[in-house]
């Protein structure tokens, strides 16, 4: 019995199929167990990548994910990507190796005081200080992980709580001196050793406690119906949050077809009700907001996304829906405030409305505009550029995804385009940062999306300045038979800066790239590459992609692309 096979025992009593990691001696026991129990470790080239694999893992498939990395810089390198998961509410685990419990503070190797710098980026963090505690402490940190509002959690366990009793003491080299300090010494390490290790094979793994999430109040739930009968205008708003229990979909699409209202999807909820709903409204929110007479906020806070709430009118009824307290009034006072599940809250008032009023001239009036910004995009994208049009890129991406394909954005010009283009073809189809809008997401991301649904087509989205963040993991990639397909707009430059610097500050510090042959790099770890310069050659660049990852082979396809003013303006604050 040692701390890691209790580590293994409590991840595979929650379900958990794998754990991210880069390997440190901190934390090798947790890595040898898990694989002894069966669960598959992936060791990535960085620990940022680790947490964000987990995170994919929980927005994707109903469990919470697991990443395991050594101390010191293995913690501190995974900041980003906790503040990131803790931003976006996904629920996750980060299991943190630690110095010795007896040496922490005295210079030990990669000794830093974790908790202090976790504690404000996670709900909630712990440190085992014996062996017997570490399964009460994980069993825990699942059930807080996914309460509430949903984010991840922290634990701390020192390297002397992980290996067998007999390797510690030797570690400590308990030895023999003869003077009085050297006995006190001893005597000192036996008692410790002794107590970490008291009752260590006590624990028994039970059943994953249920986490609590506050439900709503009936009442207020009649309140919003009855606001909404009313409602000629209505719009709804559904977010991230809305499927973060992946029980819910189901029941959350078929409450959005019996209340037929028109809705705006965004983040994870892209995709929900598949590519071509009459309900989903793509284009042109901020006007159809303007124009509503009430609006519902399902999981989506009134932050810059909307203009800190600005772009909902004043005399509109105004209602939120979030599991996050702070959330549900961040900015703008609600009409009604639904304080619990978004999903839930939707799918209650669907039971309770009467939805007899007729809102077929409103629903028209907004897909007409969706149309005509329809037209207005497919003309744009048949302008010559130099290289490829990216917004003619964008249209060929779309028309290769099938609901088959779990679509990644990383990246920040050329994705924020591809967010207007490209349509993921049902549920969890789509996964991006989320309101943090950290670049660097799409290897772990496209990890975790991969070992979750194997039979499904892989296809991130890249930026060529974000690629450079995430290239190095198409070595993991191909160590672990994981065919992934990239997609890089290249335009040589971080080009959502670049258009807004140049003009206002008429000058491109900075904000200039290469046009690098990240295919040549990919083949250099084993993975297929494709380079592609004129437009005509993109459908067979991304067909031979698809061929290459169905035929088990990670794939980059680099493709040269020109610059438009699509997005001017588009700079955020």
């Amino acid at each position: 019995m040692n701390g890691g096979s209790i580590v293994a025992a409590v991840l595979k009593s929650h379900h958990v199929q794998f754990i991210f990691t880069v390997s440190g001696g901190h934390i090798s026991p947790i890595l040898v167990e898990s694989h002894k129990a069966g669960i598959r470790v992936i060791d990535t080239r960085m620990e940022c990548t680790a947490v964000f694999a987990a995170d994919a893992v929980s927005r994707l498939s109903g469990t919470i994910g697991v990443a395991v990395t050594t101390a010191g810089p293995g913690v501190t390198n995974t900041v980003t990507a906790i503040k990131n998961a803790q931003m976006a509410q996904s629920p996750l685990v980060l299991i943190g190796g630690a110095a010795a419990t007896v040496l922490r503070g005295r210079g030990a190797l990669q000794d830093i005081d974790q908790m202090e710098l976790m504690r404000p980026l996670v709900k909630w963090a712990k440190r085992a200080q014996r062996v017997r505690e570490i399964g009460p402490i994980m069993e825990e940190a699942f059930q807080r992980a996914a309460q509430g509002t949903p984010g991840p959690v922290f634990i701390e366990l020192p390297i002397d709580l992980l290996y067998d009793e007999t390797d510690v003491r030797s570690m400590y080299n308990i030895g023999g001196g003869t003077s009085l300090a050297a006995k006190a010494q001893k005597r000192y390490l036996e008692y410790h050793v002794s107590k970490i290790f008291q009752n260590a094979d006590s624990y028994t793994p039970g059943s994953p406690r249920v986490p609590f999430v506050p439900a709503h109040d009936i009442s207020q739930l009649k309140r919003a119906a009855i606001a909404l009968d009313l409602a000629k205008r209505p719009i709804i708003l559904i977010g991230s949050q809305a499927v973060a229990d992946t029980r819910n979909i189901p029941n959350l699409i078929q409450s959005i077809e019996r209340l037929q209202v028109p809705v705006y999807l965004s983040g994870m909820a892209r995709g929900l009700l598949g590519a071509e709903h009459p309900l989903q409204i793509r284009h042109k929110r901020r006007e159809a907001l303007r124009e509503a007479d009430f609006v519902m906020l399902a999981g989506v806070p009134a932050d810059f996304r909307l203009d800190y709430g600005r772009h909902i009118p004043a005399k509109a009824v105004y209602i939120s829906a979030n599991r996050s307290y702070e959330d549900l009034h961040k900015n703008r006072q609600p009409s009604l405030s639904l304080y619990g599940d978004a999903a839930q809250a939707v799918i209650g008032i669907a039971r309770l409305a009467s939805v007899a009023q007729n809102r077929g001239e409103w629903l028209q009036h907004l897909q007409n505009r969706d149309s005509q910004r329809n037209a207005e995009i497919i003309q744009q994208s048949s302008v010559q550029a130099e290289y490829v049009n990216p917004l003619d890129l964008c249209r060929k991406i779309d028309e290769m995804v099938t609901p088959n394909t779990i679509l990644i954005g990383d990246g920040g010009d050329f994705v924020a385009t591809a967010s207007y283009i490209v349509r993921p073809q049902g549920p969890l189809r789509w996964l991006d940062p989320g309101v943090y809008g950290t670049l660097g997401v799409g290897a772990g991301f496209a990890l975790g999306a991969k070992l979750t649904h194997p039979e499904m087509d892989t296809v991130v989205l890249f930026g060529d300045g974000a690629f450079g963040y995430s290239c190095i993991e198409f070595d993991t990639f191909v160590r672990h038979n994981l065919p992934i397909i990239a997609v890089i707009g290249n335009d040589a430059a971080w080009s959502q800066i670049a258009r807004e610097q140049i003009a206002m500050l008429h000058d491109d510090t900075a904000v200039i790239l290469a046009r690098t042959r990240y295919d040549a790099v990919a083949e250099g770890f084993g993975a297929k590459g494709i380079y592609v310069e004129r437009q005509e050659d993109t459908p067979l660049a991304l067909e031979q992609a698809l061929r290459y990852s169905r035929n088990g082979k990670a794939c980059v396809v680099n493709v040269q692309i020109g610059a438009t003013d699509f997005r001017k303006g588009s700079i955020s604050m």
